[in-house]
Order: structure tokens, then C-alpha cells, then sequence
């Protein structure tokens, strides 16, 4: 986890001093963050980090290292393509959106077509992330509600394009490296020109954006032997704060005493 102090980070991105270690200041028990746990509405209590980051920043890298730890991680990605395969839930909406031609011989979505429109068209962009977002929103909870580890781990590259990324986490988890390495991943993993790559990039929330939004972030623009003990020392970290009372008990519900309720107790008591 790279620690930034105030001056200026090795991305050469700088933060408030105010913020030192390059993570917010922890939040008070039942804050507005994590709004849907420290309220038991919707889920169970588990504290939710969410992992996030640019097109080759190594999010995959570092998901698989919590995983390793016994962390559920669940992959937006995953469930994406899970909805778009032949038969899946998002099929029949996506066929209505945009005709058969958005599939692929074997009925699903055709990705690499769809993924260059998108690009290039932002209204069908909106449009197909209006049909997908929630379908994949709603699945992800569903896991999450299941999920027995300490800590359950949310993986979604969009994060911060979707407006409301304190909605779903706890703690927000940037993976970081510089953009020319990104591009360079992107390359070899992917077999795509370099214009396309930087396209991509260009349609995503900028790195300092993702910075801004980040509690906690993990540098990946060098080694990747780097990973493993920052991902360690994030992992205790979560298990600390998981512990904390607010996560491992619901509060305790209120009854409002009304005058009826008053005079109906009164009735019920036995005469003197």
C-alpha cells in the first residue's frame, strides 16, 4: 500500500496531507458509508471492499491474491458475461435494444462488436450499460448477502463511472499504474492496436479521478512480485476493521412508544 504523506505519491499524483499513507481517514461507526450494512438493509453486516481500477491496471492480479486468503471475490466482469452468454437473463433485452445483430453465432452477445460501438457511440454505450448494470448490481448483492468470509470483496471495473461508488463499499480499493503501462498490458493480453487501447481508456474515469475516490491503494506499475505483500498488508487491515462491533452485530431496533400504544398496555393491565 503506498504511502503518500502530502507530497508527491510515485505516480506523481499528491494527496491532502491531512490523508497520510495514501488511505482516507477511517470512518465512525454508522456513517453514511456503507449506508446498506451499518443499517442491515438489504444485506448481512459483512464489511464490503471494492476493488477497482483502469483496463490493465492488474485488477485480476489482485483479486486472486485476496482469493487466496479465503476472500469471496465477485467479479462484476464474470457476472457480466455470465448474463450475456447464450441463454442468459440479459439476452432477450439486449435482442430488443439492439436486434439479433448484437449476437454472435451461438446467441450471446457479440462483445467485441458491441465493445466497438459502444466506444464509438456514447448514447449506445448508456444504453447498454442501462440494461447490464443492474442485472449484474443486483447479482453481486445476492452473492454478497451469501458470502462467509470475514469480508467480502466487490471486483467492478466502473466503479467510479457509475456516480455513486460509496453506495455498495465500505472501503474503496484502487489498483494503480502509469496509463503507457496500461496500454501495454492491454496490447499483449488483448491483441489490440494501440488507438483502440487508448480509446478504451479515454471512455473510463480518469486516474486521478479513481485516486480521488480511493481509501486504500495498491501500486502496481512495477514488479509483480509488489503485489503479494501489499495485498497482505490490506488483508489485515480489513480483518481489523471487520471485527469492529458495527460490523459483527445488527443495532438493535427501536420501538416507538406512542400514546396509543401507551393506553393499550394500560387496558391490558390486570385492576389493582
Amino acid at each position: 500500500m503506498r504511502c503518500s504523506g502530502g507530497g508527491s505519491s510515485s505516480t506523481g499524483i499528491s494527496r491532502s496531507s491531512r490523508e497520510p499513507c495514501g488511505r482516507r481517514p477511517e470512518p465512525p461507526s454508522h456513517t453514511t458509508r456503507g449506508a446498506a450494512l451499518a443499517t442491515g438493509r438489504g444485506t448481512n453486516r459483512r464489511l464490503t471492499v471494492c476493488l477497482t481500477g483502469g483496463i490493465g491496471s492488474g485488477k485480476s492480479s489482485v483479486a486472486r491474491l485476496f482469493a487466496e486468503r479465503g476472500i469471496e471475490v465477485i467479479d462484476a466482469d464474470a457476472l457480466a458475461h455470465d448474463l450475456t452468454r447464450s441463454g442468459g437473463a440479459a439476452i432477450p433485452r439486449l435482442v430488443d435494444a439492439f436486434g439479433v445483430e448484437a449476437l454472435d453465432a451461438t446467441g450471446a452477445l457479440d462483445r467485441a462488436r458491441m465493445r466497438r460501438i459502444a466506444f464509438a457511440d456514447g448514447a449506445v454505450r448508456a444504453r447498454l450499460e442501462s440494461i447490464l448494470h443492474p442485472l449484474v448490481r443486483a447479482e453481486s448483492m445476492r452473492r454478497a448477502a451469501r458470502a462467509t468470509g470475514s469480508y467480502v470483496m466487490l471486483m467492478i471495473p466502473l466503479l467510479v463511472e457509475s456516480g455513486k461508488p460509496r453506495r455498495r463499499c465500505d472501503r474503496v480499493l484502487v489498483v494503480d499504474c502509469p496509463e503507457e503501462e496500461q496500454v501495454r498490458r492491454v496490447m499483449v493480453r488483448s491483441n489490440l492496436p494501440r488507438d483502440e487501447v487508448h480509446a478504451i481508456i479515454a471512455s473510463q474515469a480518469s486516474r486521478a479521478s479513481r485516486l480521488e475516490h480511493a481509501d486504500d491503494v495498491i501500486d502496481n506499475g512495477g514488479e509483480p512480485s509488489r503485489l503479494a505483500p501489499q495485498v497482505d498488508a490490506l488483508h489485515q487491515r480489513y480483518l481489523a476493521l471487520a471485527a469492529r462491533a458495527s460490523f459483527a452485530t445488527p443495532p438493535a431496533r427501536r420501538r416507538v412508544v406512542t400514546r396509543k400504544v401507551i393506553r393499550q398496555n394500560r387496558r391490558r393491565l390486570p385492576p389493582r
